[in-house]
C-alpha cells in the first residue's frame, strides 16, 4: 500500500469520524435549580436554562386590573406557603398586562419571602407543551415550588397537543406534582378558536360530547382571570404611573394631550400602548428610563 493511498484513507476516515460524531446525541447540560429563580424550559435536549435578568416591571405599575391582581397575588402566596392553590388562566384583551402581571407577582412574592426558599418561575413555550410530562418529572423531585408559565397559549385546528396539557394539569395517572402550579395567558377564554368549536359541533356524531372535549381544557384551570379593555381614565393613570416612576419632566396638561393623541393614532388604549407612549416620550425628552 503506497503512502498516497494511506493518506487518502486517513483523510476519509477522519471525515467519517467527524460525520458520525455529529450524529451522536448531544450531552444534556446539567440543570442547577439553585442558580436562578427564573428559567426557560429548553425541550431539546431537555434542561432548564437560567434567566438572570428577567424582563418585568414593578407590580405597582400595572394599573386597571386591581381585582385580578389581588386574586393572583393571593393564589400565588398560598401556593408559595405550601397551601392549596389553583392553576390560573389569564385571558382577555391584548396588551393589558397578563404576562407582565405573572412575572411581577412572582418577583413581589419572592421579595417578601427573603428568609424562605424562593418560588421558581419556569417559562415553557407553546410549541413545547407536549413535553410537559418530561419537565414535571424533573421538577417533582426538586426541593422548591414552581410556577410553570406559558404565555399566549392557544391551539389551532388539528392540534392535539392540548390533550398533553389536560393530562399534565389534572387528568394523568400521577396528576400534577404538589410543588408545581400552571399559569397561562391567552386571548381566548377557551384556548381554542371559536370556529374550531363550532366545526366540532356541526360534524361530530355527538356534538355536545365533541364540544365538551374541547372546552374542558380550560376547566382544568381553577381560576379564570379576565382582562378587559381599559377606559380613558385608566389609560391616563397608567401613563401617569410610568411618568412618576421614571421621573420624566413634562407638564401635566401637555402629557395628557400627548398621551391621548398617541392612543388615538394607535386606535386603542391598553397598558402596552401606554408603555410604548412612555418610550417615545422619554426619547423625545432626551431622558433615560430606569432599568
Amino acid at each position: 500500500m503506497t503512502e498516497n493511498t494511506i493518506e487518502t484513507l486517513t483523510q476519509k476516515l477522519d471525515l467519517l469520524i467527524e460525520a458520525v460524531s455529529k450524529l451522536a446525541p448531544r450531552a444534556v447540560p446539567q440543570t442547577d435549580i439553585n442558580e436562578a429563580n427564573c428559567f426557560v424550559w429548553a425541550a431539546d435536549p431537555g434542561f432548564l436554562e437560567p434567566v438572570h435578568r428577567v424582563n418585568r416591571i414593578d407590580i405597582g405599575l400595572i394599573r386597571g386590573v386591581d381585582r385580578v391582581r389581588d386574586i393572583l397575588v393571593d393564589n400565588t402566596e398560598r401556593f408559595a406557603a405550601g397551601l392549596p392553590a389553583n392553576n390560573v388562566l389569564l385571558w382577555g384583551a391584548r396588551g393589558m398586562g397578563k404576562s407582565s402581571l405573572v412575572k411581577s407577582v412572582h418577583a413581589s412574592i419572592n421579595a417578601s419571602r427573603k428568609q424562605e426558599a424562593p418560588l421558581k418561575l419556569i417559562e415553557i413555550h407553546r410549541e413545547d407543551i407536549d413535553t410537559l410530562p418530561k419537565l414535571m418529572t424533573i421538577l417533582k423531585a426538586a426541593p422548591f415550588r414552581f410556577i410553570l408559565f406559558c404565555d399566549d397559549l392557544s391551539f389551532d385546528h388539528d392540534d392535539t397537543s392540548y390533550k398533553s396539557l389536560k393530562a399534565a394539569l389534572e387528568g394523568g395517572v400521577e396528576g400534577r406534582p404538589a410543588n408545581v402550579i400552571f399559569y397561562a395567558t391567552s386571548n381566548r377564554r377557551h384556548l381554542l378558536p371559536r370556529d374550531m368549536i363550532d366545526n366540532e359541533r356541526s360534524t361530530a356524531i355527538n356534538p355536545s360530547e365533541a364540544v365538551e372535549e374541547k372546552v374542558s381544557l380550560s376547566d382544568r384551570f381553577g381560576l379564570w382571570l379576565g382582562f378587559h379593555k381599559c377606559s380613558q381614565d385608566e389609560y391616563l393613570e397608567m401613563v401617569d404611573g410610568y411618568v412618576r416612576y421614571h421621573d420624566l419632566k413634562i407638564e401635566p396638561d401637555l402629557l395628557r394631550a400627548d398621551a391621548l393623541e398617541w392612543a388615538t393614532t394607535r386606535g386603542s388604549r391598553s397598558g402596552r400602548v401606554a408603555w410604548q407612549f412612555i418610550q417615545d416620550l422619554a426619547g423625545r425628552l432626551g431622558q433615560p428610563l430606569k432599568d
